[in-house]
């Protein structure tokens, strides 16, 4: 079992920045992938990025250039995000996946950006 905890969310005006925390906890070791993912509401939750535990990481084309996640630790992954724009907002899901079909969230952290 993993248990993910989300912080870092909040409201920030158009053109600003946030990062995300995503802390782990229990078996941590298992994991392959940590990735973020977001939902805005009437929309499906979609991948924002994610990183291998090799550190590869792959982005949604929408937050390109914009985002960056990053791993500080086996616990304690990041998403910066930068530029923030409204269609950004959404609540956002850390996400870890343990080989083979085992996927874990967290409670999700809403990211309000205003125009």
């Amino acid at each position: 079992q993993v248990q993910l905890v989300e912080s870092g969310g909040g409201l920030v005006q158009a053109g600003g920045s946030l990062r995300l925390s995503c802390a782990a906890s229990g078996s941590i070791s298992s994991i392959r992938t940590m990735g973020w993912y977001r939902q805005a509401p009437g929309k499906q939750r979609e991948l924002v990025a994610g990183i291998t535990s090799g550190g590869s990481r792959n982005y949604a084309d929408s937050v390109m250039g914009r985002f960056t996640i990053s791993r500080a630790n086996a616990e304690n992954t990041f998403l910066q995000m930068n530029s923030l724009q409204p269609e950004d907002t959404a609540v956002y899901y850390c996400n870890a996946f343990v080989p083979i079909n085992k996927n874990y969230w967290g409670q999700g952290t809403q990211v309000t950006v205003s125009s």
